[in-house]
């Protein structure tokens, strides 16, 4: 970037913040584009203007202290004095040692350069000795609660109170002795990893400005100071050593901060230091743009002050730990409400109350941040504490019509601000519930129906606020009015009509006449016939667009195990016709051959069966559980349910979850009696896995991990989100999003049928996996054939009437043409397998002048052979369109990854191999492959730098004969369909000779052939060849 395209880029970027000066993002770019660019001026007015309106770390303060220092005169005591003052304000923001020692130094050297003048200070003015002693006590008391780094900051201290000891005049010495003798047994009573160096330390200094007679003694009672410090220390200290070997994560700190607050008796100062360190790694993560560290910093500030709530700190560093906590995150709408609370029971005992801020102030500042207004889940909170605020106030003074229609408007320019914020609102009505409640009280009641109906009318698919504004209207006798609500409610297309149609039952039956009970009775009924008649026809035609979706991607399947040339051996799937059925080469098959019942593919069929992992029904999801929790623990707790076959433990940021996997699902409702049971001291909490997990569907095909997580995150701890893979079917589009708590499903199924996207209306389902069965019919494969080759004039009664000759038919799904004509195919569902089976003997009937084809169904097969793009064929095609991954983290998923190769070039498939920590993309275009290979800059995932080059095999190159069904993006049940009509069997595979071409050894013997890179490409490219 040149310096015109800097400064444009600069002025634009001012213009931004002089609009949102609240955008942390902002502040951040402003600093590195003007560090890029060389401008020292503009960075330091960077920094500056990042300070002015958020908390900066040690990243942003040390450098603008260095460059301030520069700028004033170091040696008067006003610029001494000036720098002192950013000192302090710098502190104020987060815990820093680099910083803290800083200052340290900076009043030691300061020091030093006056006490050479010849005009030194006095003993009160800035930095005499007892000044300077003073101030370097308040700045290292800061640090000292860093258990691991603190003495850093004391060691300093000591040395230069053991420096003006041996400078000082003889009268001065014993007031000196007695500071360095107290601060050894202040430290020595403070939890610390070098409790031994800091004994130690002491003892010296007793020896030598002690009288020897008091050696022992001092030593003595100094151990037994030391002794309860040290063990504090040990207990911590397993937590010190896994926080750094996790490198500072905080998913670390978050287990750390949670073993603090479980203690029976908690020490206040190290609580405190956790916190703060905490705070000061998320706030650093956060300014590098890492992704949860926001939530992260909210979640601690959060717990912070709760903390020094209930564990009654004084007032004035709970009011100064909320201020600081606005600096920090002005975004999070629960801390202003938490500052809000604070002030109204603090300042309410006050003589003098305008020290303080008021409440009106600080909620009118809340807003002008314009960070909450984006998100109704901090708009909410706020409204609520400013409202019950001004509620009980006006209790308290007695209600007046000014005061009470002040508190009306506040709480209806929340509501309004919520629906601004989001389509969905609120989806608990916290403000409308508040609203109506007070409304109620003052007896006013048909403001509190309005209050109802128009929220009924603005969410228009939600039952509650139908039901709430007909109760309202009960409630003043309105009954008229309530069953009008009801009838329309009963007749709206809503996201629950069961409940409004119960409720509307239950009031006819307690407030009206026979006449009415009846006519409500015959709605209700009408209209359940009319909506289940509705989710039927929905059910069907998504059925019908999934069969053909499934249908089209037939001819969109490429063999993509023949293009990558992957020679791994795989299981030989099922054929149609099994090689007892071929006796020679090129004989037709007659169509009046059968096929006995007991046919070897049976037995594949029910083999794979058998060995498929019931993981569903035979896992129980544990939660609650205490950060020192390991697998053992649980491998004893469940030793008596069964045999496990896996334990997966996971840190989430505010919570240790696990896993248990059995061997049977028999020892799950054994499992499920440990719910809460204690394990260290601490219940836990045991259900079913998919009790807390959803079936999520129908969303948007822009929707991505971090988009399902930020809508499904408001309800709950999210413990997992799970993506298909797309290499079978593209066009998947559905999801698993898995909470910690079965509540936290619950809650999120109001999700359901919300629109996302206009005419795109949200499925939401709890994935029960016998429910799920019934609604993906897994089995279908097996118990179905798939019929091609049909005439236009058959119609489903044809099909019945030929099948059931077979077996007991269950369904009959035909594709149809706009004129209702049959497209030349169906699916044909058993009540057995069996049948099924004997079904394809109607292989090459004759229906209505056609031969029809028969085989089992699999909407995975290989699609009819078209011509290639380049015309080299389709291997070759696919070949140059694919790139192979190297250096996978473990655990990948296909659908993640795929995600993220997509931000830079469309996807068609991706397989995952685990073991190698490798995959497979094919893109849309070679063109596109090319662009990745191209790429500047490295492409990463999950934190892990991808490694990316051509596919191995290419045209030419010596190569095995792939196995069958050998390679990567093979259907796992790739089922050969014959040819309608002709009748034909599949001729058995030739086996190459062993013998190759001495061109072919010669190649072999060069090696195998390796990918180009993103290096070989740029050299390419540059070289031109």
């Amino acid at each position: 970037m040149d310096e015109v395209q800097a400064l444009e880029a600069l002025s634009n970027l001012l213009t931004e913040l002089a609009e949102n000066p609240y955008d942390i993002t902002l502040h951040a770019q402003h600093i590195n584009l003007a560090s890029a660019a060389g401008m020292d001026d503009q960075v330091h007015s960077a920094r500056e203007m990042m300070t002015n309106y958020w908390a900066a770390g040690e990243e942003v303060w040390i450098p603008y202290i260095e460059v301030k220092k520069k700028s004033v005169d170091l040696d008067t005591l006003e610029g001494a004095q000036e720098i002192l003052d950013v000192y302090t304000r710098a502190e104020q923001d987060y815990l820093s040692i680099p910083l803290l020692l800083q200052h340290v130094e900076f009043l030691i050297d300061r020091h030093a350069h006056f006490a050479s003048l010849e005009s030194k200070p006095t003993e009160e003015e800035p930095f005499s000795t007892q000044w300077t002693h003073d101030n370097l006590s308040f700045v290292v008391s800061k640090g000292l609660k860093h258990l691991t780094e603190g003495y850093r900051l004391w060691e300093a201290q000591r040395d230069w109170e053991f420096e003006a000891l041996d400078a000082a005049p003889a009268e001065e010495k014993p007031l000196l002795v007695l500071n360095i003798e107290q601060l050894h047994l202040d430290r020595l009573e403070q939890p610390h990893f070098n409790h031994e160096e800091t004994f130690q330390s002491y003892s010296s200094f007793t020896t030598n400005h002690k009288p020897p007679t008091e050696y022992e003694t001092l030593l003595v009672e100094a151990s037994k100071i030391r002794a309860k410090a040290s063990k504090q220390y040990d207990w911590r200290e397993p937590y010190e050593t896994r926080l750094a070997q996790a490198g500072n994560s905080l998913a670390a700190y978050d287990h750390y901060v949670k073993y603090e607050r479980r203690s029976r008796k908690p020490d206040l100062s190290v609580v405190s230091g956790v916190y703060e360190r905490a705070i000061a790694e998320a706030a650093k993560r956060r300014f590098v743009g890492e992704e949860g560290s926001e939530e992260m910093l909210r979640s601690f500030w959060d717990s912070y002050i709760d903390a020094l709530r209930i564990y009654s700190a004084e007032k004035d560093e709970q009011h100064s730990v909320l201020q600081r906590a606005l600096r920090s995150v002005p975004g999070s709408g629960e801390i202003w409400a938490q500052y809000i609370r604070f002030l109204e029971g603090f300042t309410s005992g006050l003589d003098d109350e305008s020290q303080y801020e008021t409440v009106a102030s600080v909620y009118d500042r809340a807003f002008a941040t314009k960070l909450l207004q984006k998100d109704p889940e901090q708009i909410v909170p706020v409204v609520l504490s400013r409202a019950g605020y001004e509620h009980r106030r006006i209790q308290a003074q007695g209600p007046t019509d000014d005061a009470a229609q002040d508190i009306y408007s506040l709480l209806e320019s929340g509501i309004k601000l919520v629906r601004t914020a989001s389509q969905t609102g609120d989806p608990r009505f916290r403000l409308e519930k508040f609203l109506v409640e007070i409304l109620l009280h003052a007896e006013n009641n048909d403001r509190a129906a309005d209050v109802w109906g128009r929220t009924a009318r603005h969410y228009k698919t939600n039952y509650f606020p139908w039901i709430e504004h007909a109760e309202t209207l009960k409630r003043d006798e309105e009954h008229e009015s309530a069953r009008k609500v009801f009838a329309h409610a009963a007749t709206a297309k809503l996201d629950w009509p069961e409940a409004v149609w119960e409720a509307w039952i239950a009031f006819e039956h307690a407030h009206g006449t026979v006449e009415t009970i009846q006519e409500c009775l015959d709605t209700v009924q009408r209209v359940r016939g009319q909506v289940n008649a509705r989710r039927a026809k929905e059910a069907e035609q998504a059925s019908y667009q999934a069969m053909q979706m499934a249908m089209e991607q037939q001819a969109a399947q490429v063999p993509a195990a023949e293009a990558v040339g992957a020679a791994q051996p795989q299981e030989v799937h099922m054929e149609v016709d099994s090689e007892a059925q071929v006796t020679q080469t090129g004989v037709k098959r007659k169509a009046e051959d059968s096929l006995a019942v007991e046919d070897t593919k049976k037995a594949k069929i029910e083999t794979v069966q058998h060995l498929k992992r019931d993981r569903e029904n035979c896992t129980v999801f544990v939660g609650e559980l205490p950060s020192e929790a390991s697998d053992d623990d649980l491998r004893q707790l469940f030793k008596d349910c069964g045999s496990i076959r896996e334990i997966k433990m996971t840190s989430l940021p505010n919570a240790l979850v696990a896993t248990v996997e059995f061997m049977e699902r028999d020892s799950v409702p054994a499992a499920l009696t440990k719910d809460k049971k204690r394990l260290h001291e601490h219940e836990i909490a045991v259900h079913m896995a998919w009790q807390s997990t959803l079936y999520v569907t129908n969303f948007p095909e822009k929707a991505d991990d971090a988009s399902m997580r930020e809508l499904f995150g408001k309800y709950g701890l999210i413990f997992d989100v799970r993506w298909p893979s797309k290499k079978f079917k593209s066009t998947r589009r559905f999801c698993y999003v898995q909470y910690v708590s079965p509540n936290s499903a619950k809650a999120a199924l109001e999700l359901h049928g919300q629109e996302l996207e206009s005419g795109l209306p949200l499925n939401v389902y709890i994935s029960n996996p016998e429910r799920k069965k019934e609604r993906t019919d897994a089995d279908a494969n097996a118990k179905e054939v798939y019929v091609a080759g049909l005439s236009k004039f058959a119609t489903k009664e044809d099909l019945e009437n030929l099948f059931k000759t077979y077996g007991p038919v269950k369904d009959v799904r035909m594709a149809l043409d706009a004129e209702n004509h049959s497209k030349g195919f169906a699916f044909i569902e058993f009540e057995e397998e069996k049948d099924a089976v004997t079904a394809l003997n109607a292989n090459n009937y004759e229906l209505k002048k056609r031969r029809i084809a028969v085989t089992l169904a699999d909407t995975r097969v290989k699609g009819r052979k078209r011509e290639s793009e380049s015309g080299m064929g389709k291997k070759a095609d696919t070949r140059n369109r694919s790139l192979r991954i190297r250096g996978l983290p473990s655990g990948t998923s296909e659908g993640l990854l795929q995600q993220a190769l997509e931000k830079y070039a469309p996807i068609k498939r991706v397989e995952v191999f685990e073991d190698k920590h490798e995959a497979v993309a094919e893109f849309q275009t070679p063109a596109d492959a090319a662009k990745l290979l191209l790429l500047p800059d490295p492409v990463v995932f999950n934190g892990t730098q991808l490694k990316l080059s051509e596919n191995e095999d290419r045209p030419g190159a010596a190569r095995a004969a792939p196995a069958p069904t050998g390679g990567m993006f093979v259907p796992r049940h790739a089922a050969s369909r014959p040819r309608a009509g002709l009748g034909h069997v599949r001729k058995p595979a030739v086996v190459p000779n062993a013998t190759v071409s001495s061109s072919s050894a010669v190649a072999d013997q060069s090696g195998p052939r390796q990918g180009k890179a993103q290096d070989d490409f740029r050299k390419m490219l540059a070289g031109g060849k």
